[in-house]
This record gives C-alpha cells, structure tokens and sequence, in this order.
C-alpha cells in the first residue's frame, strides 16, 4: 500500500506541475487555488490513481528508503552545487572538444562499489561512454571511478545509500 501511496503522490505532483497555470476555477475562500481547475484536479486524481496502480512496483522496488526528506533535501543539495557546476564544466569540455575535433572516445567498465539497486546488481559494473578516454586511466581494468565521476560516487552514496 505504501508503494501505491508514494508513487500516487509522485505522478499526482508531477501531474500539477505539467498542468500548473492552465486554468483558474478552483476557488477557495474566494481566492484562486493557484492555477488549476476543478476538472484539472479531478482528472490528476483519476489518472494518478491509475498510474499508481500500475507503476507502484516500478517505482519502488526494494525499500523506501528514497522517500526520506532528507535525503529529498541532500539531493536538492548536490543538484543545486557540485552537479549543476559539474555539468557546467562538461558542457564546455564537449564543446571545446566538438569545436577542436580532439576527440579520444571509448567505453570503459567502472566499479563504482554502490550497494542498492541503482547499478547491476549481480557484478556492480557500469559501462561508460567516455569522450576523452585518458591513457593514465586505462592502466587499471575496471577504471578507477575517480577519473569519470570525481566525487558523484560519494553524492551517490550520501543520497540512495
């Protein structure tokens, strides 16, 4: 039941966002219930209700353990800083690439030792699509995971472990 619940509520805010400022019927104490209509609301309510009757095991496998607020406000954390800089940094790395042709690429196998159900569970092996796959790195099968993802395996960590 605590599936259905998580993943009913999921699809309903989801649901509220895609539809947010579409319509203004709802009215409360005779002020707008932000932006949505009384048919929004209800069909939000049917279709999560069907979304989370079919995706309950999909969503949550295993444990609950994502559904904790702090790890909600951990990940926010990691998104806002270390993620948004990292990704900043790889974006004018591919560019530079794109622009320059220096362009090294391989798929590489890494290690990144992670406990829950995020990687292969059986070998806990990722395959990577590197651009610049660095000589230095090749030396140790899998790859050490220090020269793809710096410090995202500890992020990992602190948010789903």
């Amino acid at each position: 039941m605590l599936a259905f619940i998580v993943t009913f509520i999921l699809s309903m805010v989801t649901y509220l966002m895609l539809t947010t400022g579409s319509g203004t019927d709802v009215v409360i104490l005779n002020k707008d219930f932000l932006s949505w209509s009384y048919i929004e609301i209800i069909i939000g309510i049917i279709l999560s209700a069907i979304v989370g009757v079919v995706a309950r095991n999909l969503f949550v496998k295993k444990s609950f353990r994502m559904a904790n607020p702090v790890r909600w406000f951990t990940f926010i954390a990691y998104v806002v800083g270390p993620f948004f800089v990292g990704m900043a940094k790889a974006n004018i790395d591919v560019a530079y690439r794109v622009i320059t042709g220096k362009i090294n690429p391989g798929i590489v196998k890494i290690s990144p030792n992670l406990k829950t159900d995020l990687g292969n569970e059986e070998k806990n092996d990722l395959y990577i699509h590197w651009i610049n796959v660095k000589d230095e790195a090749l030396k140790k099968k899998p790859v050490d995971c220090k020269y793809i993802c710096s410090n995202f395996e500890k992020w990992v960590r602190r948010v789903a472990e």
